[in-house]
């Protein structure tokens, strides 16, 4: 505690952080309605990183289920008489395997899958297989998949199996209902010759038949609960850094992951090999989870769109920000303007008039997605981005003047790049700039007041990607979450100029994670949610319509001098009628508070409830054994006339919902 002390005053932050004995009165102006408040303000940013779309939201449990991989057999143990072939029934994914007898009744031949990290099972639960699977010679032959635990003392591996016939000459897609009678953390899908001839598999998959809403092509139930319940105003997706790939031939492009799941081509992941120190080489995209899922989840889960896309720029960190062959030239950025005006196409177009549409349409979603936000570019800088984004902004507006585009003010919060991105966004009227901050507890701490002074017309903010980075303890504990809280009330009393912000990353697998922190962690049968995503939920499901004039002796709360390490704001919900006070106590002292409540009746007696976030260790977070370990306490409150007075415990965040009557 001494530690953050002498952060707090070398930030002019809490010069009386000890000063237990005074009472800080704060005005809250609940009769005057200030700045509206955007349904977007608070939201979810996805990128596949730490296996967040293979191995993580998207519910697919099978490793290169195409036989796509640089090396066709990896995730797989093959055994027996099998042989890759590369004239499948799907052009952009050729590969498949041919599996026959294995020469003598005592020996098999198969092939055995290992998961993301071994495969989850459900005692209880449905698991659906499919294949595309055909026999050459019109013979009819079969295959036994079984649920299998390679780890277990039982008699027998296997757990569950059904046996599949084959005979067609003609490829064809095949489903079994296999149900789990044990569950299994780190089990396999095994696929073994049962007799005949040969046979051919191709784009072999495992779903759980429980996924969310229940789609095929699904994603993982628990996982997509967990941002439903969030709330989110708005779903930023697929990224982040792989928008832009290592090369421009890695990038993400939205075309790919159109269209039927199986002739999706294979991608690669940058986060595969870009930490050294946190290696995955077998990470890649199957492109399951794509833009029509993304649209879909986005609308399930009551958040718009945002999608992010190339702006003909790789990764700058990568390949530096000057001219060079590893980005496009303004005179040969044609075709990425066509993917930004064809998704638009495709996200709001007519099914009789466009090519895209009727993809839309036929996937299964003829009603249009309602598109009204698109990223392009992700963390570029120098002169190289404006000079790209250009044409792009001309070429968009002039067709989609609705469309509200987003640019971007580099990799960093501050410094020579930001400061002469901004005014270049301005000078584009792009009409939101989306701000990226990794930092530390003082940065977050110093930042209160960021937005105070920022320009109230024109080019409004986007929060893009922040999240608080413990000095010398970069990983998930409730600390970190209660800075981001505090810091988060000047989001919200800058609503006119903060329109939407989202935390990153999003998701993390405990066994494959490249970053950290991260908002939702998981294994293959378990999840858990971060205090930070507690203090996310807060915010979003508590945004209200309008902002509240709330201030200490006329100045903000945001931890300034004298404010004993308080930040707070307020909002009112017009839906519900209430008023909604947020203040976090930085501080290693409870601090008195009153809170003047203008606009309230001093003879009236006011209903509400109270929210109290806090921990017993600073350094700690929920866990996969101890989800719940700190989570928010909400109680019923009184407010008896206009004035509420309160005692706020040192390192806590705190929510005041007040019924007005």
């Amino acid at each position: 505690m001494k530690r953050l002390g002498t952060i707090l005053a070398s930030f002019g932050i809490a010069a009386c952080i000890n000063a237990q004995t005074a009472t800080n009165t704060i005005d809250v102006n609940t009769s005057k309605l200030g700045a509206s408040i955007q349904p977007t303000m608070y939201g979810i940013f996805f990128e596949d990183i730490n296996f967040a779309a293979d191995g993580g939201l998207y519910a697919e449990l099978i490793k290169n289920r195409s036989f796509e991989f640089p090396d066709h057999y990896m995730g797989w143990k093959v055994f027996g008489n099998i042989k890759l072939m590369n004239d499948g029934p799907f052009d952009k994914n050729p590969h498949y395997v041919r599996i026959g007898y294995s020469g003598h009744r005592e020996k098999r031949s198969g092939l055995e899958n290992e998961g993301f990290f071994g495969i989850g099972y459900k005692n209880g639960e449905e698991y659906r297989f499919s294949v595309w699977a055909r026999v050459p010679d019109g013979k009819e032959a079969s295959v036994r998949v079984s649920l299998c635990d390679p780890h277990s003392m039982d008699e027998s591996q296997q757990f569950a199996e059904q046996t599949l016939k084959v005979n067609s000459k003609e490829w064809k897609k095949y489903e079994l209902v296999l149900k789990a009678n044990k569950t299994v953390e780190r089990g396999t899908l095994r696929i073994m010759h049962s007799g005949g001839g040969y046979i051919d598999l191709e784009h072999v998959s495992l779903f759980p038949k429980d996924t969310w809403k229940g789609h095929e092509n699904g994603m993982r139930k628990d996982l997509a609960q967990a941002l439903y319940d969030m709330k989110p105003g708005v779903f930023r997706f697929p990224g982040g850094c792989i928008v832009e790939g290592t090369d421009l031939e890695s990038r993400y492009q939205w075309k790919n992951s159109v269209g039927p799941v199986e002739n999706r081509p294979l991608n690669e992941n940058r986060w595969n090999y870009t930490f050294a120190h946190r290696l995955y080489p077998d990470y890649f995209q199957s492109y399951g989870l794509g833009f029509y899922e993304y649209f879909l989840l986005s609308e399930e889960i009551g958040a718009e769109p945002l999608p992010v896309l190339n702006v003909g720029l790789s990764c700058e960190y990568q390949n530096g920000s000057e001219r060079s062959d590893k980005h496009v030239a303004v005179k040969d950025l044609q075709p990425y303007i066509d993917d930004v005006i064809d998704l638009i196409e495709f996200a709001n177009g007519d099914p009789a008039k466009n090519k895209w549409a009727k993809l839309r349409a036929d996937m299964g979603h003829p009603a249009p997605f309602n598109l009204k936000f698109v990223a392009i570019g992700n963390e570029q800088w120098g002169e190289i981005y404006p000079e790209n984004l250009k044409p792009f902004v001309e070429q968009v507006r002039k067709k989609y003047p609705d469309i509200k585009l987003i640019g971007s003010s580099g990799p960093n919060s501050e410094g020579k790049d930001f400061d002469y991105l901004w005014p270049e966004m301005r000078k584009l009227k792009v009409d939101l700039v989306d701000e990226h901050f990794y930092r530390n507890e003082q940065w977050f701490l110093s930042q209160g007041s960021r937005y105070d002074n920022y320009d109230r017309k024109g080019t409004k903010v986007f929060a893009g990607e922040y999240a608080c980075h413990g000095k010398g303890k970069k990983w998930n504990h409730f600390e970190a979450a209660l800075y981001e809280a505090a810091f988060m009330t000047g989001l919200e009393r800058n609503a006119d100029v903060v329109e939407m912000a989202t935390y990153a990353p999003l998701f993390a697998h405990v066994d494959g994670w490249q970053w950290r922190p991260d908002l939702i962690w998981y294994d293959n049968l378990r999840s858990f949610k971060t205090c930070s995503y507690y203090v996310q939920q807060m915010y979003a499901k508590n945004k209200g319509t309008n902002v509240l004039k709330l201030t200490m002796d006329d100045k903000p709360v945001s931890g300034q001098q004298g404010q004993n390490g308080l930040f707070a704001s307020a909002v009112f919900d017009k839906e519900s009628n209430e008023v909604i006070i947020k203040i976090a106590n930085t501080g290693s002292e409870a601090q008195s508070v009153t809170f003047n409540l203008k606009g309230l009746k001093s003879k009236n007696t006011y209903k509400g409830t109270q929210t109290s976030y806090s921990a017993d260790n600073m350094d700690g977070d929920n866990s996969l054994d101890n989800p719940e370990k700190y989570v928010p306490k909400t109680s019923e409150l009184t407010v008896n006339g206009n004035t509420m007075n309160v005692s706020i415990p040192a390192k806590t965040f705190m929510m005041y919902k007040i019924a007005k009557n």
